[in-house]
């Protein structure tokens, strides 16, 4: 009796899960130089990774709890490197579409890019604020 108490809370656990992603919608395009979405740090559309400029994207979600202990490290990164390279957070729960385009297996996921928009190096789960510089380091960000 326990095992199927279980077994049919997983199957509505992910019934709505699935049905989250059915109705958040499709708020994103593929451009040719890369993924236009909504920086959620700036607000403003971005094309990721940003065309001449180094790149990190933070692939997470607001409700992910080591996504949460990254996002103060994520903006303060974000101010710090202001003109000099670009942060970037993709809430993957909000663009739906965003994590194929990506090759996304788990979240958080931190992708850099060199200033020729290749991806250099890949990261999954939490990452701290040392551990990003030093890879923004040896991109040649100073």
């Amino acid at each position: 009796m326990k095992k199927y108490i279980w077994s049919m809370l997983l199957l509505v656990g992910l019934a709505g899960f699935c049905a989250l992603f059915l109705v958040t919608g499709q708020k994103e395009t593929l451009a040719s130089s890369g993924t236009i979405v909504a920086d959620l740090i700036s607000g403003a559309p971005q094309t990721v990774p940003i065309p001449g400029t180094v790149t990190m994207v933070d692939l997470g979600a607001h409700s992910c709890i080591p996504c949460k202990m990254m996002a103060p490290i994520i903006k303060e990164l974000s101010a710090e490197y202001s003109g000099r390279a670009a942060i970037v957070f993709i809430d993957v729960w909000e663009n739906p579409n965003v994590p194929p385009q990506f090759g996304l297996r788990a979240i958080p996921t931190q992708i850099f890019y060199d200033a020729e928009g290749k991806e250099r190096f890949r990261h999954e789960g939490f990452m701290d604020k040392e551990s990003i510089v030093e890879k923004l380091k040896k991109l040649g960000v100073n």
